[in-house]
């Protein structure tokens, strides 16, 4: 494998330049982190599940016109992207009861919301990624009130979407979190959605069952955490042909 300098290192990828001025190679690891990092474990194939599950539904995003980071899948764990300055917010739609809002407000999960709700998160693992409003967001100079009006607006459109995409396979979509970034075009800025849509940002439950397909399982140690990323794409239809397996990790340059 051809060797790259690293960008930037996650919890579940690593970015690396990209072939192209303006682009990244995005390679997604099997490993998981829950609690702010507190807990973490390996999901064997989970980078290759969840390359396969975002390239499905970011490429059916940009078909609606949504705009989007993605540019085409490289390979098992690959895919190359548009370089993006990253939004510091994490914007959370919540369908139903379930995680921190069932907690924070005693509300009984699986409790389906009167309409959905959306949330910010400000993006700082130090700071455990607390809950942010409006003012705090355009107080601090994280987003302009028009970078969160379309935000808001591609979040909602995506929900929609995506809502009518996993009922058609039997699933729920409960809540979700996003990223985006700013795409800069010569002068031009558009807000995009940027990372990834997967079982490790999705909370997916089977429509008829309420059983858990996403990291939920890793989180409360219910097992069968690859068994439910693999149904996801099974539904999708996308599993990868050969099976889930396991590839050699990419080489760096420091």
């Amino acid at each position: 494998m051809a060797r790259r300098r690293q960008v930037y290192e996650g919890k579940a990828k690593i970015l690396f330049e990209g072939p192209e001025p303006g682009t990244l190679v995005q390679y997604f690891k099997d490993d998981a982190t829950a609690f702010n990092n507190q807990k973490k474990g390996t999901i064997t194939g989970k980078g290759v599940l969840n390359n396969r599950i975002s390239e499905y539904l970011m490429t059916r995003l940009n078909e609606i016109g949504v705009p989007t980071h993605f540019i085409r899948r490289l390979n098992m764990r690959e895919q190359l992207v548009r370089e993006v300055e990253i939004v510091p917010l994490e914007v959370v739609v919540r369908n139903v009861a379930a995680g921190s809002l069932a907690t924070r407000l005693g509300i009984q999960e699986g409790t389906r919301l009167p309409r959905s709700i959306i949330e910010y998160y400000y993006k700082n693992d130090q700071l455990g990624d607390p809950m942010v409003s409006e003012e705090h967001i355009t107080c601090f100079g994280w987003a302009s009130t028009q970078d969160l009006d379309d935000m808001v607006s591609l979040a909602l459109r995506v929900n929609d979407f995506l809502t009518g995409l996993f009922l058609g396979v039997g699933i729920t979509l409960v809540d979700f979190k996003l990223e985006f970034g700013r795409l800069w075009e010569n002068e031009d800025m558009r807000i995009v959605l940027a990372d990834e849509i997967s079982p490790d940002n999705c909370r997916l439950w089977d429509l008829k069952t309420g059983e858990k397909m996403d990291k939920d399982r890793f989180r409360k140690d219910l097992g069968k955490v690859e068994e439910g990323y693999q149904e996801v794409a099974r539904r999708l239809g996308i599993l990868p042909e050969a099976g889930v397996r396991d590839m050699k990790g990419p080489e760096t340059v420091q």
